[in-house]
Order: C-alpha cells, then structure tokens, then sequence
C-alpha cells in the first residue's frame, strides 16, 4: 500500500489571519515522518461561495464549479489536519462551509486538528469533532491546543511557534501518530471495498 497523503487545511481565509503559522508548523512536523506524505491546502485559494446546491453530494452532484474543484481537491487525501481558529466558541464560518460543500469526499477518513484562543480552541474542536461525525469522518483524539498566553506570545509579542512548541509538541506527536495510523486503516478498508465491489 502506498503512504496515505494528508492535507493541512488552514481553516481561517482572513487577511489578518494566524493560521498560517500553526499550519506551516505541524506541516514542517508532519514532513519529518517517512511514513505519510503531507500537503498544504489554503481555503483562501478555492474562493468557495455560502452553500447554495439542491443538496449535499450525497444526494445530488454539485453544479457550482467552485464547490465541484474544492470537493475534488480534498477527495484526493486519505486524511486531514485543519487548524482552527476559534470564532464565538466555535469554528470559523468559512471552514463550516468548505465542510458543506463536500459529503462524500470527506467519508472513511481521518481527521486531526491544530486549534487556537482563549482555551485553546477546545470549543472549536468539539463542534469540528461533532462535524465530522456527520461527514463519517474519524476524528482522532489529541489535538493541538494553542492557548491563550501562547497564542498572544506569537500573534503579538514577537515569539514563534518554536519558542511555545515545548507545550505543545507532545499533543502534536500523539496527534500524528493517531492520524497515521487511522489514515492506513481507513485507506485499506476503502481499497478493499473497491476491490470487493469491482469483482
């Protein structure tokens, strides 16, 4: 079996943003492995429209264009790590829609998440982890959680993710380790079942 690829979704499309130095953190992390191939993918780069089909995917192909390259897009990955911001104890408007916007791309995969705020983004998570769920994603148990005196210290302070990463490092480690082993199962329970349906 080949190595399942994984994408690190950033998960916020403000200009203002912090996601972007969570995201190229864990994928930096995530390169050292030998045993996945890691990708970024930016929400800002698919300009998605509020979700606006006859339904999901499940039932009905999608006819906006946009939605159709976000769902392909995310269709070639075994598995995900989006980082969450969390907006009003929950996930950004934005990540909720490029959630909308798929069904079956999402199915059989496993799904890890790098959140900031005020408590780490751990309100975020839990509707994240809840989303999932709905999609029949796997949502791994650890998760990153960037708290607020970090989050503060790198946003505005003038530190980096590696001056916080003692704190953070080992939720990282388990993450991963949790994400893999989940996106090789995942992968070959779901080539089984081509396999089987093909014969």
């Amino acid at each position: 079996m080949s190595k399942p690829k994984i994408a690190v979704i950033i998960g916020s499309t403000r200009d203002t943003r912090f996601a972007d130095k969570p995201a190229q953190w864990i994928l930096d992390l995530a390169k050292q492995r030998d045993d996945i191939d890691v990708e970024l993918v930016d929400l800002k780069d698919f300009d998605l429209p509020l979700f606006n089909e006859a339904a999901s995917n499940a039932w009905v192909p999608s006819q906006d264009q946009r939605a159709v390259a976000w769902q392909q897009k995310i269709a070639g990955y075994d598995g995900y790590i989006i980082t969450i911001a969390e907006y009003n104890r929950s996930i950004t408007g934005a990540l909720k829609n490029a959630f909308d916007q798929a069904y079956v791309d999402w199915n059989k995969k496993p799904v890890g998440f790098v959140a900031y705020g005020s408590v780490g983004g751990a309100r975020a998570v839990e509707h994240a982890r809840n989303i999932a769920v709905e999609l029949q994603m796997v949502p791994v148990r650890s998760a990153v959680h960037i708290g607020g005196s970090e989050f503060v210290a790198v946003a505005f302070q003038g530190k980096t993710i590696k001056d916080i990463e003692p704190a953070i490092l080992p939720s990282a480690k388990d993450m991963l380790d949790q994400l893999t082993w989940w996106a090789y199962a995942t992968k070959n329970a779901r080539e089984e079942s081509v396999a089987e349906a093909a014969e």
